[in-house]
């Protein structure tokens, strides 16, 4: 993986001295915001910035396999982006194949939406809201205003300084331009970013106002989740009370270029019939520690009581003490015994090939494995790889040295329950897709979903659609339905 890399020697050699005039030099006005901003970045270097993380995003969240939808988002946001000012970045709008409720850009106009999000939008002016809003992010630099602050406090931050070993990496943390994701915006930048987000969508004759609805959505969602999952829209755009009132503010004195100003609910939500909603087991799913894999077909029993997630890079499993973690990804497509040799010749790693010529009846090799770093630091752990039909799996478990002993079974149970799928309630599973129902009677929301079979859907059915607890639908309104998703035995 490429990395940026800033080089520091002149600030080390010049002294602070040099700081002053760097700073004079590198605050310019903004076009967009109409303030003087810190950038020691060029745009060439945003751009090659955002052009080089786009990769790394796509690999770890994947697009959305409709390109039709693909396409749609890339018009609207290329249309938005035409109307601010920086129409002259290298724009690019993308759908990621991910459940979470979530929207970010990158330095250089790279802008993405999940289908999370999507999932929950009432209309095309709210979808560009959020890409105005997004696009704000970028023609008032604010990320890149960020890391240059960082720079000069640090003397050297940058996206890409961090360097990751190999075996950290097995542990799922992200590479260097995934920090990108990170940086936090604070209330100031969200305020400007709403603003400009307001501005841009009135220029494209979108009535304004919509974006409160999304503010509101968004709130509804964590709370009805408790509190406990917050979209991830909202873990990384800050939130503050008052930003559903700011943003009618806005819009009641934004100018906007159509009367009656567009919404155009219909035809957004006609591009949401057949959306994928919620996790998709395709991808694998858990059924408490089990974890099935339809697509690949196999499956895998990982410790009781570790917390495991499904990423669409690995498989990961954290013991509850957080002392060791387990990993499932794909390997090189070699021998298992090739791939095990090149494993055991890193530097640091010390291991010999165990006796294991097989996992599940399937070609595997393993070995017991120690990795220590120059300054004595280090795991102990296992690796097992296992061929299936034509791919190779990579397992790696390991742990401090004072925990490892206690996990090591466990670890080598795990990786050894691994096994080809061929029952077909599993092989056969389907995720849950969004259905558009145009309602042909007066009714009340709870008849409705039991004659679709859909009562245990009702949460998911009122935050899709803005409902209260029960209202009365009426007739010739649309609404989301989310439908299918069972997995056996729920």
């Amino acid at each position: 993986m490429e990395r940026h890399r800033v080089s520091h020697g002149r600030w080390v050699l010049g002294g602070w001295s040099l700081v002053p005039a760097l700073l004079l030099a590198s605050c310019a006005v903004n076009p967009a915001t109409g303030q003087r901003q810190l950038s020691l970045m060029g745009e060439a270097q945003e751009i090659q910035m955002g052009r080089e993380a786009d990769p790394d995003i796509v690999a770890s969240m994947g697009l959305y396999p409709d390109e039709a939808l693909q396409s749609y988002v890339q018009e609207l946001g290329a249309a938005l982006a035409a109307r601010s000012e920086r129409p002259d970045l290298p724009w690019s709008f993308r759908v990621l194949d991910d459940p979470v409720i979530n929207a970010f850009a990158l330095p250089g106009g790279y802008i993405y939406v999940t289908r999370g999000i999507l999932a929950y939008l009432d209309s095309e002016a709210e979808l560009a809201g959020i890409l105005g809003h997004e696009i704000g992010h970028v023609t008032a630099r604010h990320s890149v205003n960020q890391m240059s602050k960082a720079q000069l406090a640090q003397l050297g931050w940058g996206v890409g300084t961090i360097f990751v070993p190999r075996l950290q990496e097995l542990e799922g943390l992200a590479g260097a331009s995934m920090q990108l994701l990170f940086l936090k915006f604070g209330r100031d930048d969200e305020h400007q970013a709403d603003e400009l987000g307001v501005r841009y969508m009135s220029r494209l004759g979108y009535d304004p106002a919509r974006l409160s609805g999304v503010m509101s959505m968004l709130g509804k969602v964590t709370s009805a989740e408790g509190g406990e999952r917050v979209p991830e829209w909202m873990s990384t755009h800050p939130n503050p009370e008052n930003r559903e009132g700011a943003i009618l503010e806005m819009a009641r004195t934004a100018t906007v270029e159509a009367d009656p100003p567009r919404v155009n609910r219909e035809e957004f939500l006609r591009m949401l019939n057949g959306l994928t909603f919620g996790e998709d087991p395709r991808e694998g799913f858990f059924l408490g520690a089990r974890f099935f894999h339809p697509d690949l077909r196999f499956r895998m029993e990982f410790p009781e009581g570790w917390r495991t997630s499904n990423l669409r890079q690995a498989v990961q499993a954290l013991s509850p003490q957080k002392d060791a973690v387990l990993t499932l990804s794909v390997g090189e497509a070699v021998p298992p015994s090739s791939a095990l040799r090149s494993f055991l010749a890193q530097e640091g790693v010390e291991g010999a090939p165990d006796p294991v010529g097989s996992v599940g009846g399937l070609a595997a090799a393993g070995a017991e494995f120690r990795f220590r770093a120059g300054d004595g630091s280090g795991v102990d752990g296992r690796v097992t790889f296992v061929e299936h039909e034509g791919t190779l799996y990579q397992l790696v478990g390991y742990g401090s040295p004072s925990a490892w002993p206690g996990r090591r079974s466990m670890v080598r149970q795990a990786m050894e329950s691994f096994r080809p799928l061929d029952d077909p309630a599993y092989l056969n599973v389907q995720p849950a897709r969004l259905r558009l129902v145009t309602i042909n009677r007066d009714v009340p929301l709870d008849t409705f979903l039991r004659a679709e079979g859909a009562e245990s859907r009702a949460g998911e059915v009122r935050l899709l659609n803005r409902m209260e607890e029960n209202p009365t639908l009426r007739a010739g309104t649309v609404i989301k339905l989310p439908l299918g998703g069972d997995l056996p035995g729920g």
